[in-house]
């Protein structure tokens, strides 16, 4: 294959001009400030270990190039990672060409096979979820704690307006990092993903891409313009480039000014939360204090520390107006995607989704259909798991506890709470229901629901959460203490 002709599966861009000014040098020593800028925040200790992204086509071919040279001329080791998704019966001619061109380099190469679905969020979204999966994958499995990708200028303007056409606020409009971890995308913390072409326009690729005599291929996909991003490079920016010749620095100049506010917000936010942030909470008296535009900076920078998708407007609209608001006797929840936000005694939590549990009741509800608890006898186990009730009971030895031979001999019941029970959690202490208990001990009225008990029949012998009720406990040997262990919780 050669510069200028089809490649498999699709067609070289547009023959440069004999007169195009080499661009050869300039964009190497760029390529290679770029990289070496990476040396101190992110590895002052050792010279990285080098992945491409590597599709076939031509930004990452360009990339591929100058990645080659940069490590050869440092003797850093280089790998290229292609991920075949695919949606095109050119796909595997593209993972060949691939192959191909690195064995031709002398890099060291990897593939993997994704397989996307059409989910919520569109093809599109499945693709890159999986391909970026991937190529964490592939990073972990050669020791490479360096990716590249080929995102340039242009891309970089089409992120950003693509994102003010999407209402998005000023991390949105802030376009791509340079370089950052993404452990959400790649799947590891240690692993740093650079983008070293974003400030080269696409045209000085294709241009560099000429002079080096590097071939490359083209997805057919990229001209169909019912994908949003091909809609906006075909049939917008050709547009605004006439009526606005280098609209593409220009829009990259503003992200940049926005990128500096954003760092002010940020800052702003962890400063907010330091002073809100009581345990795992936010404390809504402190929280109430701000003006709505730092609790919406603040609930934003929150859900970004505790790695949660960023809510929406709408639904930060919500979490304002219901549990900042709510009366001091209610519980009330605003559902997120991938948490519950949650009130709790003048506290704001996020909760992690729970899942169902086969025993679970609630029981305020008079009209669910009344389960039998799980009856069970205990034969001298260390534990025994009840998945039906989402944990673990352990039968510790201890000084103080159970006779063993008397909890032996027992029909035992585990269940969650119907309603009524009593605990006499001390000798010196009176017996209440279990609904004070828990409001005395601070528990939270979702955690009370999926706290089981264990009885014997007539007596309630212990509450997870609370302990076990005094009047069958007693000190000596062979002496029994009951601890419940949430699934996961050890984790």
């Amino acid at each position: 294959m050669s510069t200028g002709r089809p490649g498999p599966g699709g067609k070289a861009g547009p023959v440069s001009s004999p007169a195009a000014k080499p661009v050869a040098a300039t964009l190497t020593a760029s390529f290679a400030q770029a990289l070496d800028a990476l040396r101190a925040p992110y590895f002052p200790s050792s010279a990285p270990r080098i992945a491409v992204a590597l599709s076939g086509g031509l930004d990452s071919m360009v990339l591929l190039g100058l990645a080659a040279a940069y490590a050869a001329a440092r003797g850093q080791a280089l790998f290229a990672f292609h991920v075949h998704h695919g949606l095109s019966p050119n796909a595997g001619a593209w993972r060949d060409h691939c192959a191909a061109s690195a064995a031709v380099l002398g890099i060291g190469f990897d593939a993997r096979e994704v397989v996307p679905e059409k989910g919520k969020s569109g093809i599109e979204a499945s693709a890159r979820t999986l391909r970026y999966a991937a190529l964490g994958d592939m990073c972990r499995a050669h020791d490479a704690d360096l990716l590249l990708t080929a995102h340039h200028l242009d891309d970089q303007a089409e992120t950003i307006l693509l994102q003010l056409l999407r209402g998005s606020g000023a991390a949105g409009l802030s376009g791509m990092d340079a370089a950052n971890r993404a452990p959400t995308l790649l799947g590891d913390e240690r692993l740093v993903m650079a983008r070293p072409l974003l400030a080269q326009a696409r045209a000085d690729l294709e241009a560099f891409a000429r002079e080096q005599g590097i071939a490359w291929v083209e997805d057919e996909s990229n001209t169909d313009t019912r994908y949003v991003r091909n809609a906006l490079r075909h049939d917008v920016m050709p547009v605004l480039a006439a009526a606005f010749p280098g609209f593409q620095q220009r829009i990259v100049r503003s992200s940049v000014h926005v990128r500096s506010a954003q760092r002010l917000l940020d800052e702003l936010a962890a400063q907010d939360l330091a002073a809100c942030l009581e345990g795992d909470g936010l404390d809504l008296v402190q929280l109430r204090a701000l003006s709505r535009d730092r609790v919406n900076n603040l609930l934003r920078h929150w859900f970004s520390v505790r790695r949660l998708a960023m809510p929406s407007t709408a639904l930060l609209a919500q979490i304002v107006g219901q549990l900042l608001t709510a009366r001091d006797d209610t519980q009330p929840l605003v559902a997120h995607p991938e948490c519950d936000v949650r009130r709790h005694r003048d506290r704001l939590y996020l909760v992690p989704k729970l899942p169902d549990l086969a025993g679970l009741r609630d029981p305020d509800d008079a009209g669910v259909i009344e389960k039998h608890a799980q009856a069970f006898r205990w034969n001298g186990e260390g534990s025994i798991a009840f998945p039906d009730y989402g944990g673990v009971l352990h039968f510790d030895a201890a000084q103080h506890g159970f006779d063993a031979t008397w909890l032996r001999a027992q029909r035992l019941e585990i269940d969650f709470r119907k309603g009524g029970e009593k605990l006499k959690p001390a000798p010196n202490r009176p017996t209440r229901s279990l609904k004070h208990l828990f409001q005395a001990s601070g528990i939270p009225a979702w955690e009370r629901t999926r706290l089981p008990v264990v009885g014997n029949g007539p007596d309630l012998l212990f509450a997870a959460g609370l302990g076990m009720d005094c009047r069958h406990l007693g000190d000596g040997p062979d002496r029994i203490a009951l601890r419940w262990e949430a699934a996961g919780a050890g984790v």
